[in-house]
């Protein structure tokens, strides 16, 4: 590369890595040379390995939680049929690279606790929106961010149309009125 890298630069290099090849990978010397660069523009924009790390962690949060609340809501139509096109269709590989990094690094574990915290109390007040009760919409949420997760970490991609027969019975199931 010729020109100077951002610390930006690292971080998308380091998403990169994450969801391609683990956490294992989130090394100064492996990324820089993937980047063509030395190590030092590592060193430059970050102290450390764990503030590198840090970094990266809070881009995730970033993009897995606030920046699909966000466009979820700026898009019109039903926010829940939203939601779920665009949680179930997504490409999940760095989810479930944070999600494994969590099980040996109190970091990454930490992350994971917030952006459950954060996407769970989203989809508890998507409901409560839509007319259910506080301790309903509670359950609910819960169930549905079980079921994102178990697809998420099932790593199974669906055909299209099967997909969208199951997203259509999932929204059904958590839109039903409270009986």
């Amino acid at each position: 590369m010729t020109e100077q890298l951002s610390a930006e630069d690292w971080i998308k290099e380091g998403l990169k890595a994450l969801a391609r090849s683990g956490f294992t990978a989130l090394k100064a010397d492996p990324l820089a040379k993937a980047m063509g660069v030395s190590r030092g523009s590592f060193y430059w924009h970050f102290a450390d390995l764990g503030a590198f790390h840090a970094a990266l962690l809070k881009r995730w949060r970033e993009i897995a939680a606030e920046q699909i609340i966000a466009d979820v809501e700026a898009e019109r139509g039903d926010p829940l049929q939203s939601l779920l096109r665009r949680t179930f269709s997504a490409k999940l590989d760095l989810e479930r690279a944070v999600r494994n990094w969590a099980a040996f690094e109190p970091a990454a574990q930490a992350a994971v606790r917030a952006i459950d915290r954060r996407r769970l109390d989203y989809i508890e007040d998507m409901l409560g929106r839509r007319g259910l009760a506080p301790a309903a919409s509670q359950a609910r949420a819960q169930i549905l961010y079980w079921t994102f997760l178990g697809f998420a970490l099932s790593g199974t991609a669906l055909p299209t149309a099967r997909l969208e027969t199951l997203l259509d019975e999932i929204s059904s199931m958590v839109s039903a009125p409270a009986g």
